[in-house]
């Protein structure tokens, strides 16, 4: 018993030793005022023009007379309602979180004070550590015999951190409410005190919904703790306060969202300001926002990356306004591609030893219980195999993909770049796996960079107070395909913008490329590459739901095009290594390459299921809801009960259009060939347990 007690006065003695070691060496008031906590970030586009600065903000350093005094009674009410009573540390939270941790098997509140807090946010890191959290506790006992209350409190409210990088009361009720923290309400106070234990799952801007609900524990706290009367409670209304519009929020955001948070691999410097270089260029990402918002239907959402030949990321889109979304779509959706997988379908069967000029049947065939169709349901029978991606013959790719074998493509895709899982079924040639838009725009550039390797990146530079800190190397050593493969893909690709599903992608100068489009219009995709720079773009709904006329060759080929048009305009027009050639056409049905195939219903694993076990919504296929006919709605389409729609008027294709189209001489074609009709549509979104496959386009 005497070694307990005298081991108790030794550690007590111990702690008050250490406490006033320590508060003979903290800062003086003024100082702490004056420094800074946070780093700032100076972001700057490819021609050195500053496009965003992050990090933290300050507004004005107010006194603890100045704060208004429901500010601080919400702030004492929800972080530390027992703060004028305790001498830094508070022993019943101390207690309270023990017997959590002894309860949860991990630390689930830290049962820090305001002035914990103050020490945490300025002297230590976030970490939970029983290290961490001893240092806290001597800093806040150590600040309390060096510091009054209200200096404590004033230090807090004008330091803590508030989301959006405001720091302080000031900043954080200027960013939120456009105005100074001097004269808040009762209902902004709240919700600003309530932002501080999770800055941004709280934060107005991202979750209105969230904010108001938190705003409302606050407020209820105060008036349990006495600060404000049931009726003050009764009239504070958090869903009525006004914010703020957000300022310099477009959509470059989606770039420096998708970029800064790799300066953590980068670079290991957490505190000095930074001046981060990136690849994006004004202009061209000025030309992706407004094509988005002039081609994306109104009820669907758009996305656009474009890499430079290196990898270089010149402007990446991810929806149509930043302030309303700032989720990424071309990053981060994943969607399903439709036939702009079969990019990897034709890569391995290129490298298979097949070429385009080889003949291919279009034939009934099944797979594994899987029966691939036509959309009207008819075969032309032999073709070419440029013939058969121009015009995403689907029987065709079926057996390509059979031939080859089907973890070939998926290893091919892989290969090129694809970070998401990949089934193997018979289906899957028809772009029935989920992917993300930068990594199928990867591929394609790969393609375009004659079979090396591309790797997005959009830092090439971070400076740190004139010192480089950071500079990017592009690495072209990892080879994917031989050159010759690359080319011979290139070939496929181009014919598919000049006379196949992808002319509304020409911009007057050689393009290869390639469109997708899903079951029931649910995704639109076009992908391609013309003068070292390759673009994809996608278009759908968040909620994967029909968009009426939604096609990869309608509106994301013309915002490809014009978007291209504007990024390439300085570029010298480049050539590529094959001549365009005309596919040849041997049709007897001009429909066979029309409206969506609503008979082929497959589930995950690609088994058949029976019609009468499908539900009939599922059954139906997109059409044009009275949209303008552009590119693939001029061709013929299956009309609703499965036949032909009256063919178009004859279309030719001579020499002189040719020439404008490609932007120099053709040679080696064929005579064109009359009304080619390009398939329309492509596989669903996969439900749970019903898989819907039909040919895509």
């Amino acid at each position: 018993m005497r070694i307990a007690g005298l081991a108790f006065v030794l550690g007590l003695l111990a702690l008050i030793i250490a406490v006033y070691v320590t508060r003979s060496q903290l800062p003086s008031f003024d100082e702490l005022k004056s420094s800074p906590n946070g780093q700032m970030i100076r972001v700057l586009a490819a021609d050195g023009t500053p496009i965003v600065s992050l990090g933290p903000s300050y507004g004005e350093w107010l006194t603890y007379d100045q704060i208004p005094q429901v500010m601080k009674d919400a702030m004492v009410a929800v972080e530390d309602r027992r703060f004028r009573s305790h001498i830094g540390v508070d022993p019943v939270g101390v207690v309270r979180s023990i017997q959590v941790r002894i309860r949860e098997g991990h630390w689930m509140q830290g049962g820090s004070t305001i002035t914990q807090q103050l020490a945490r946010n300025i002297f230590l890191s976030s970490a939970k550590q029983f290290g961490r959290k001893f240092r806290e506790g001597i800093l806040a006992l150590a600040l309390e015999r060096k510091f009054t209350k209200d200096q404590v409190l004033e230090l807090y409210l004008n330091k803590v951190y508030f989301g959006g990088g405001a720091y302080g009361i000031d900043a954080a009720s200027r960013k939120f409410f456009g105005h100074g923290a001097d004269h808040l309400s009762l209902s902004e106070a709240a919700i600003i005190a309530g932002l501080v234990k999770a800055p941004s799952h709280y934060s107005p801007t991202a979750d209105a919904e969230a904010a108001v609900g938190r705003a409302g524990v606050v407020i209820g706290l105060m008036k349990e703790t006495g600060k404000i009367t049931p009726a003050e409670a009764a009239a504070a209304d958090p869903k009525a306060v006004k914010l703020a519009a957000e300022s310099n929020q477009n959509s470059v955001r989606y770039f420096t969202d998708w970029a800064l948070p790799q300066l953590e691999n980068l670079i290991d410097e957490p505190t000095r300001p930074l001046e981060v270089y990136t690849t994006i260029d004004i202009k061209m990402q000025a030309a992706a926002d407004q094509a988005i918002r002039a081609n994306a239907p109104g009820n669907a959402q758009g996305a656009l990356i474009s890499l430079d030949r290196d990898g270089a990321v010149r402007a990446m889109v991810g929806g149509k306004d930043y302030v309303s979304s700032i989720y990424n779509r071309a990053t981060t959706s994943l969607r399903q591609p439709g036939s702009a997988f079969k990019l990897f379908v034709y890569l391995a069967a290129l490298e298979a030893g097949k070429r385009p000029s080889d003949r291919v049947v279009d034939q009934p065939v099944t797979i594994d219980g899987w029966s691939p169709r036509n959309s009207s349901g008819h075969n032309s029978g032999e073709m070419d195999v440029r013939t058969a991606f121009a015009y995403s013959v689907n029987t065709v790719a079926a057996q390509l993909g059979q031939e080859v074998g089907f973890s070939t493509i998926a290893d091919m895709a892989r290969r090129f770049g694809i970070t998401t899982p990949i089934s193997t079924y018979p289906s899957m040639v028809l772009g029935s796996n989920d992917v993300r838009l930068i990594d199928m725009t990867r591929a394609f550039a790969s393609v375009g960079a004659k079979g090396v390797a591309v790797t997005p990146y959009g830092i090439t530079k971070v400076t740190s107070m004139g010192e480089t800190i950071y500079s990017h190397e592009v690495d072209r050593s990892h080879v994917l395909v031989a050159p010759y493969v690359a080319a011979e893909m290139t070939d496929l690709l181009q014919t598919a913008v000049n006379t196949g599903t992808g002319r509304a992608a020409q911009i007057g100068r050689p393009v290869a490329g390639k469109t997708g489009t899903t079951t029931s219009n649910k995704d639109g995709w076009f992908l391609g590459f013309s003068s070292g720079l390759t673009t994809g773009v996608w278009m759908g709904r968040d909620d994967a739901r029909s968009v009426p006329g939604l096609q990869g060759g309608t509106a994301p080929a013309r915002a490809f095009a014009a978007f291209m048009k504007v990024a390439v305009a300085g570029r010298p027009v480049e050539q590529f290594d094959t001549a365009v050639t005309l596919p040849e056409l041997q049709l007897d049905n001009e429909g066979d390459f029309g409206g969506p195939d609503n008979g082929v219903f497959v589930d995950p694993d690609g088994n058949p299921i029976p019609q009468d076990q499908i539900a009939p919504d599922t059954q139906t296929g997109g059409g044009d809801a009275g949209l303008p006919p552009s590119s693939e709605d001029d061709q013929p389409q299956m009309a609703p009960d499965g036949d032909s729609a009256p063919p178009a008027p004859p279309q030719r294709l001579d020499r002189r259009w040719l020439d404008r189209v490609t932007g120099g001489d053709a040679s080696g074609g064929r005579p064109p060939p009359r009304n080619p009709a390009p398939d329309r549509s492509g596989p669903a979104d996969r439900p749970r347990d019903v898989q819907e496959h039909r040919p895509s386009q």
